[in-house]
């Protein structure tokens, strides 16, 4: 079937109308907004308040400076020290994603295939899907047969077989589990197996199913465990401040009228002598309040989560909020696949055994060399997948990929370069034999892989 496409006319009034194909990622977070986000803090604004009043205090006489000054200071060090380590890692974050190269691939544009930037697909494009393919929109497959994988959508890495659609066929508004795996629906981010199709572009961008999900990712994030116990803590210091200070300031006015001798005796003293008194018991209450917060916490809190931060780098793991390692530690409940693990989503060799077996250590297997290589004979030449330009393993199924990836682009190159080992017979795997095998006639042998 000949694909014509679209032509440049038609790619603009397809955007306009339908929107362009690019996901947009969060804003970057500035400096100034993580020094305010600080200032959020429950436990930073009780330090504040009580900065305040001390400061009044000191106009008064009846505090000294250095005390709401230290702990002015204290939040300020907790702010520059959070908002450094938030803006650190989301720069880190965003120049790790400007480094890795754009995703492409293969449209029909004024009657020839052209390869352009996954961005600049528009709905209407015919986009040619080959082995190794990511799918760049959600659509219908409308030509050919393909086997794709849908873990990055539904977390299940078995294949999906998909064949071409009539033209009454329509893509469902309503996403659910089934429709990932329905005959024709291909959806933005599965990659392609095997097989060759063409895809036609229903939905892109934000309108698509891998744009859904960042949106709601992109949705403002509750508050962590450790903010919710912070501001569980500071409700009960206050409470427990507030309280203490009252009972402390009215004990310590009674004081004051028992020793002159009863109410009457102590309001004749005069209106200053009482103002005195009050604001001595203010100021006791303060104290008590100040005693009570713990003004060390906030910064200590900060400078560990710097460190968590960077011990999970020196671990290649970037964390661009420092909040979600204690939060990953507050885990109650962990979803996983239906095998009860936590997997990459990708096959890989992790161990060989003989078939007397006695097993070998994958690091090991090289010094075995007549074992060796009849392995990486075994692998190169019965397999339907094979490296592309950028070393990448493309086609075959998933097992064909791991295995090739276990012998490595320089293995298989100098298998497919050695006439010496050319493939008599193949038959490619089937559900019905659950094998494939190839006949190397110079070695006079037969290679089978399967179950």
């Amino acid at each position: 079937m000949k694909f014509t496409g679209l032509t440049e006319k038609e790619v603009e009034q397809s955007r306009q109308k339908n929107g362009s194909n690019v996901i947009p990622d969060s804003e970057p977070t500035t400096f100034w907004q993580e020094f305010k986000e600080t200032f959020n803090d429950p436990m930073i604004r009780i330090l504040l308040a009580i900065a305040v009043l001390m400061i009044i205090m000191f106009f008064m006489g009846y505090a000294e400076i250095y005390e709401p000054l230290g702990t002015i200071v204290a939040v300020i060090i907790v702010a520059f020290v959070s908002a450094k380590t938030g803006v650190a890692s989301d720069t880190k974050y965003r120049e790790l994603k400007d480094n890795t190269k754009k995703d492409t691939c293969k449209v029909y544009r004024n009657g020839v295939v052209t390869i352009i930037d996954v961005d600049d697909v528009v709905v209407g494009d015919m986009v040619l899907l080959q082995s190794g393919d990511k799918i760049p929109a959600d659509g219908i497959l409308i030509d050919g047969d393909l086997r794709v994988d849908n873990s990055a959508l539904n977390g299940e890495a078995e294949e999906c077989k998909k064949t071409a659609a009539d033209e009454s066929f329509e893509l469902k508004e309503d996403i659910t589990g089934d429709t990932f795996v329905d005959a024709h629906s291909l959806f933005r981010g599965a990659v392609v197996f095997d097989g060759e199709g063409v895809l036609a572009v229903k939905r892109v961008g934000l309108k698509s199913m891998m744009g859904k999900m960042a949106l709601e990712m992109n949705e403002e994030d509750p508050d962590s465990p450790l903010k919710v116990k912070l501001g569980k803590l500071a409700h009960q210091i206050s409470i427990f401040g507030y309280v203490g200070a009252t009972v402390i300031a009215v004990l310590y006015l009674a004081y004051f009228v028992v020793r002159a001798g009863g109410f009457a005796p102590y309001f004749g003293l005069g209106i200053e002598h009482i103002v005195q008194d009050v604001i001595k018991a203010v100021t006791l209450a303060i104290v008590i309040i100040v005693c009570a917060v713990p003004e060390g916490l906030p910064l200590m809190i900060s400078l560990v989560l710097m460190q968590n931060t960077s011990r999970m780098l020196d671990h290649n793991v970037l964390v661009r909020k420092a909040e979600g390692i204690e939060t990953a530690g507050s885990l109650n409940i962990l979803f996983s696949d239906k095998t009860g693990t936590i997997t990459k989503g990708s096959l890989e060799v992790v161990d060989f055994f003989t078939a007397d077996g006695n097993s070998i250590e994958i690091k090991e297997l090289s010094k075995h060399s007549k074992v060796k290589g009849l392995v990486d004979i075994a692998i190169g030449k019965n397999t339907q997948s094979l490296f592309d330009d950028r070393g990448v393993v493309i086609g075959g199924n998933a097992t064909d990929q791991a295995l090739m990836k276990f012998i490595g682009k320089d293995t298989f190159n100098a298998l497919s370069e050695n006439k010496d080992l050319a493939v008599g017979a193949h038959q490619g795997f089937n559900s019905t034999n659950k094998f494939s095998q190839a006949r190397i006639d110079s070695l006079d042998k037969t290679f089978y892989k399967g179950a």
